[in-house]
C-alpha cells in the first residue's frame, strides 16, 4: 500500500514539476495523471499491482475529499449569495457551450466515420 501510494505521489510530483519547468497552462495532477496513465499502460500493470491498490484505497473513502470544498462553500457563503445570479448564468452558460461542443463533435465525427465505411 505504502509503495502505490508512493508511485501516486511520485507522479503527482512529477506532473507538478513538469509544469512549473515548462510554464504550461495545465494544472500539475493533470500532468501527473497523464504520467501515471502512461506508466500503468507501459508496466501493463494488473489489478493486483500496488498502484491500483491504493487507487481503490482512496476512492472508497473519496466522499471525505469533498469536505474541504463543502467548507469552503459555507465560509463564503455570503459572498456566494451576494453574486448568485453570476454564478448561476456562468454555470449554466459554460454547461450550455460544453455540451453544444460535445454535440458538434459526435455529430461531426460520427459523419467522418460514416464516410470511411462507405468507402
Amino acid at each position: 500500500m505504502i509503495t502505490g501510494l508512493t508511485w501516486l505521489l511520485a507522479c503527482q510530483l512529477a506532473g507538478e514539476i513538469l509544469v512549473r519547468l515548462t510554464d504550461a497552462p495545465v494544472p500539475g495532477p493533470v500532468v501527473g495523471m497523464v504520467l501515471l496513465f502512461a506508466l500503468l499502460q507501459v508496466r501493463r500493470a494488473g489489478e493486483r499491482a500496488t498502484v491500483v491498490r491504493a487507487a481503490d484505497a482512496l476512492l472508497r473513502h473519496l466522499q471525505l475529499l469533498f469536505v474541504p470544498a463543502g467548507v469552503g462553500i459555507v465560509v463564503y457563503l455570503g459572498t456566494i449569495r451576494h453574486d448568485a445570479v453570476p454564478i448561476v448564468v456562468a454555470l449554466v452558460g459554460s454547461w450550455l457551450a460544453a455540451l453544444a461542443v460535445v454535440a458538434w463533435t459526435t455529430v461531426l465525427l460520427e459523419r467522418l466515420l460514416a464516410r470511411r465505411t462507405v468507402r
